[in-house]
């Protein structure tokens, strides 16, 4: 079961990512990509893997301080082997707090593919921004 994000965040909603953990530094999103979301090579499109991973981490940073919202400020992916699904599977998207200062998070991120590979790495730099007055209280913004 999945836990809502609490915001309204149209690209991740298009892309279907679900949260699955958001807590303690740790953060777990699924995503099962649409045919629309691959390259020409039939896997998934490295814009897509880079979408989980920036998000991944974002909500991690956000997991230690839920009542802000963060930027991101860089991201660096490598991407070690083709992030391949079959029909009804997912990836999932690991992120980790690494460290955070009062106005930083540092990050990192991870994707499996459905049979526990990792196809991509990332590591983030995050900026804590307040929320916007308009957001209800414990939404869930990450970029």
């Amino acid at each position: 079961m999945s836990i809502p994000f609490g915001a309204t965040i149209p690209f991740v909603e298009h892309l279907g990512f679900t949260l699955e953990k958001f807590e303690g530094g740790q953060s777990e999103l699924h995503y099962a990509p649409k045919p629309e979301h691959l390259n020409s090579f039939d896997v998934t499109h490295g814009g897509a893997v880079m979408a989980l991973l920036d998000v991944v981490m974002a909500t991690a940073a956000r997991s230690v301080e839920v009542g802000m919202g963060v930027v991101t400020i860089e991201m660096k992916t490598s991407f070690m082997q083709p992030a391949k699904v079959a029909p009804g599977q997912k990836l999932t998207g690991l992120g980790q707090l690494m460290h955070r200062t009062r106005s930083m998070a540092f990050t990192e991120g991870r994707i499996f593919d459905a049979e526990g590979r990792l196809c991509a790495h990332a590591t983030g730099t995050f900026k804590y921004k307040a929320r916007h007055n308009s957001e209800p209280s414990g939404s869930l913004p990450t970029d």
